[in-house]
């Protein structure tokens, strides 16, 4: 399989301390590493983090042989969520800017939820505000016991808008409004049981162990059924169990089995071989 980025890439540029904001690393096999690089700011969002980010995230999406993305953020930390002098600047905006710059941030979001492969976040440290909601616009999140979680936003005066989708559909409507409404910090744990992440493990060590482990089951799995599978999540949630959608599924399954990968796939599992997509 082709090695989609060769070498780290670098997005996005601090025009403060003229640090590398977001890297990119890709093995030969296709696993793709984003971490967001503002360790001293403790890898809070301003603008040009989120339009790095988004970068990031189209770069990937049309890399060949990308299999599965994971997100971090640089010296132990996921993200504080929004960088305070971002956030005094945009104090003085008005609601037109701040309706452009929450946008951006959307669209950031929206970008890396609707990527075709498999998404992690790996979660160390504070995922606070926006962190969080980034974690929660993946496919999954792994936290370290120490990591801390919090919807601080109506400590501010503000609302969790722009993440929102993500989190509600990770926990529930009633658990998001509880917590979008107190703004309190909760651990790893309660994360997990809440359902913002899908298992918490020990230490960095145990995170990157647990990282390999689920690019070695991404491996085996076929990049395009993995990409509709997300978009069959998509389509079917919520939806009422009816005549319509029923059809839907028949046809979806229907197409994919006369697919390329489908055919491949089952017949390499008749004939007890590796299918073409694990070599």
């Amino acid at each position: 399989m082709p090695n989609p980025i060769a070498d780290p890439l670098v997005v996005g540029v601090d025009t403060d301390s003229r640090s590398r904001l977001v890297l990119i690393e890709a093995t030969a096999d296709g696993v793709a590493t984003v971490t967001i690089n503002r360790a001293n700011r403790r890898n809070a969002f301003n603008a040009e983090v989120i339009a790095a980010l988004k970068e990031a995230f189209e770069t990937l999406e049309g890399a060949d042989g990308v299999r599965a993305i994971f997100l971090r953020g640089a010296g132990g930390t996921f993200s504080a969520g929004a960088d305070l002098e971002w956030m005094r600047d945009a104090a003085d905006h008005s609601e037109a800017d701040n309706r452009e710059d929450a946008m951006d941030m959307a669209r950031m979001l929206k970008h890396l939820h609707d990527l075709p492969m498999l998404t992690v976040a790996l979660v160390e440290g504070s995922a606070f505000g926006g962190g969080a909601g980034l974690a929660a616009a993946c496919d999954m999140a792994i936290a370290t016991a120490d990591a801390r979680f919090c919807f601080s936003e109506v400590k501010l005066g503000l609302v969790a808008a722009t993440i929102s989708p993500y989190v509600v559909a990770a926990i529930g409507s009633r658990r998001a409004r509880g917590l979008f409404a107190l703004g309190n910090v909760f651990g790893a744990d309660e994360a997990e049981r809440y359902g913002l992440v899908d298992s918490v493990v020990a230490d960095e060590a145990a995170l990157l162990a647990a990282r390999d482990a689920i690019a070695s089951e991404a491996h085996a799995c076929a990049p395009g059924a993995v990409g509709e599978s997300k978009r069959l999540v998509a389509h079917v949630a919520g939806r009422a169990i009816d005549h319509g959608l029923l059809t839907d599924t028949a046809h979806w399954i229907a197409r994919i089995r006369v697919s390329p990968e489908g055919q491949e796939g089952v017949r390499a599992f008749l004939a007890r071989r590796r299918p073409s997509w694990m070599d």
